[in-house]
């Protein structure tokens, strides 16, 4: 009998999960504090440039990719609906991207890391004559 939860996805799906949201969480981190300089260009020194008329909507569909990517790892990983919520959340305020995807990473890794310690005792288990 495996000790392997049923509700997370396989290792190697959540390995890739989790570098697409890593991408994902520093570009929104970096996308967020360019979009604060175009909007004190836009609205503190009235500029008018490609950066002020278009960046609005880059950052947005930035943003839906970073949501995407929280939404694929959360469900992969069996999160509750709060904490993807809060991750979500995490893409709306500067440097806190950041500090998430690292939190994240390093959970996520020590969960992979159980994972295979206990599918590699199962499998042990299951091998042994009885």
């Amino acid at each position: 009998m495996s000790t392997y939860p049923t509700k997370l996805a396989k290792p190697k799906q959540i390995r890739s999960a989790l570098s697409f949201y890593r991408v994902m969480a520093i570009v929104a981190g970096i996308a967020l504090f360019i979009l604060i300089a175009e909007m004190v260009m836009k609205y503190g020194f009235h500029l008018d440039n490609f950066l002020t008329r278009n960046w609005s909507y880059i950052h947005g569909f930035i943003y839906m990719g970073y949501a995407a990517s929280v939404a694929n790892l959360g469900l992969k990983c069996a999160w509750r609906l709060e904490r993807i919520v809060l991750n979500l959340l995490a893409g709306f305020v500067p440097v806190v991207p950041w500090i998430a995807e690292h939190r994240v990473n390093r959970e996520t890794t020590a969960l992979l890391q159980r994972t295979y310690v206990a599918d590699t005792a199962s499998s042990a288990e299951d091998s042994q004559p009885a």
